[in-house]
């Protein structure tokens, strides 16, 4: 019997995800287990495994197509069952009707540009294209009546437009160049590559966009002296395992520290949402990490009620999933307030950018030989910079320096803070 196989909901927050690559073809045999597609969603990718064996008849969503969850994505079964039924209830792009089950692997053929303007339009005039075809030739100003369709049922999908947008910089290239010859001068052709942008890239440039344009954002920077930090963490690097602590680092020490303060400054332990001021009970730390994907904001719910050793754990047990891109959504949304550490890469001081609809960020800088004055001798000492963004609209920056000043002298005497 004929099994349909759906788009998974990966954590409540997802309501829809976009196919980056088909494994596997209409008529290829299909084993338990196998990988029969891959997808993402705006933070994190994924790999659907077949839960039955037999072989895939039909495939009702294209690369790129972004599909809601839980809709039918393709069809397993035996040679010969009829998959109408399962055709005819996929949908894709908000309720629009999916094309007819691809009964055979796309072709690209040769078309011309004539066929392309009467093969994708549909009754009505609407013309059939991809969610990530579309977007990609908005972005690009490309006249999608001139891309030649391969998709199924004449369906204009990314490939098409990726070979409008060459062929466009192609006789650009040729009419310069005409006109140039045309002048008694030579102009070397310039080379370059176009990558369509990642649905994650996307997504950060839009939130970063928005965060800048609608927020006063405002960045103090500040350091402390990181003497006692710095000996504190030597000692439990030489007794981690013996006790079996984890690799606490000073990206943990930090996190901890922020963990305990904020609780005392609740207008940056919040959201900003407009009308209203949205105050957390507990600290929701979001922690930024470096991925091939992008940048990603993984949340340590609870910190304020975590040990310093639990916090070093689980940071370190979500980066590694943000870095693996298995991680959930929903552990990349309720961050009450964020912490950016660009220090381990020898940044001396930079303004993090806010993460909406949060009221705060704390960038951690790199830690620098500094002279202090000591019974009036310049006595040298490691200090380590903080830089903290706030939203204006929010707090003051009077209360926002005070944050800052006591995460200093808590930081200066870490020790004292752990006998609390």
């Amino acid at each position: 019997m004929a099994t349909a196989v759906i788009m998974p909901r990966q954590g409540q927050s997802v309501e829809s995800c976009i196919i980056t690559k088909w494994n596997k073809q209409v008529g290829d045999s299909v084993t338990e287990g196998d990988v029969l597609f891959s997808y993402e969603t705006d933070k994190a990718s994924f790999e659907e495994e077949a839960k039955v064996a037999g072989t895939l008849l039909a495939i009702l969503a294209e690369e790129g197509d972004d599909v809601p969850c839980l809709e039918n994505v393709c069809v397993i079964g035996e040679p010969g069952e009829d998959v109408s039924e399962f055709s005819a209830a996929a949908t894709v792009d908000g309720g629009e009707t999916a094309p007819a089950a691809q009964e055979a692997p796309a072709q690209a053929e040769a078309a011309p540009v004539a066929a392309a303007a009467t093969g994708s339009v549909q009754a009505g005039g609407r013309i059939k294209i991809s969610p990530r075809a579309k977007g990609i030739a908005e972005n690009q100003n490309l006249d999608i009546k001139k891309a030649v369709p391969t998709g199924p049922n004449g369906r204009i999908i990314e490939r098409d437009i990726l070979e409008l947008s060459k062929l466009g910089a192609e006789a650009m290239a040729s009419a310069a160049t005409a006109v140039c010859a045309s002048a008694g001068a030579a102009v070397p052709e310039a080379e370059y590559e176009d990558v369509a942008l990642p649905n994650i890239r996307k997504v950060i440039a839009r939130s970063m966009h928005a965060s800048l344009s609608e927020m006063a954002q405002l960045t103090h920077s500040f350091s402390f002296d990181a003497t006692q930090v710095m000996a504190y963490r030597k000692i439990v690097k030489e007794n981690a395992e013996k006790f079996g602590l984890a690799n606490i680092t000073f990206n943990d020490i930090i996190l901890f520290a922020v963990s305990r303060v904020l609780l005392n400054h609740r207008d940056l332990n919040a959201h900003f949402l407009g009308d209203k001021m949205r105050y957390f009970t507990d600290v929701n730390l979001g922690m930024a990490v470096d991925t091939p994907r992008g940048l990603l904001v993984p949340t340590i719910f609870g910190a304020n009620k975590m040990s310093l050793n639990e916090i070093a754990g689980a940071a370190k047990d979500l980066a590694k999933q943000a870095q693996e891109g298995t991680i959930s959504p929903d552990l990349l949304v309720g961050a009450s307030f964020t912490v950016s550490n660009l220090g381990t890469y020898g940044v001396e001081h930079f303004t993090p950018v806010i993460n909406p609809p949060q009221t705060g960020i704390l960038g951690v800088n790199n830690i620098q030989t500094k002279l202090k004055m000591v019974d009036g001798e310049a006595v040298p000492y490691q200090a380590m910079g903080i830089s903290l963004t706030y939203d204006h609209r929010a707090l003051d920056g009077a209360p926002a320096s005070r944050f800052a000043q006591e995460l200093c002298r808590t930081l200066e005497n870490f020790m004292a803070l752990l006998a609390k």
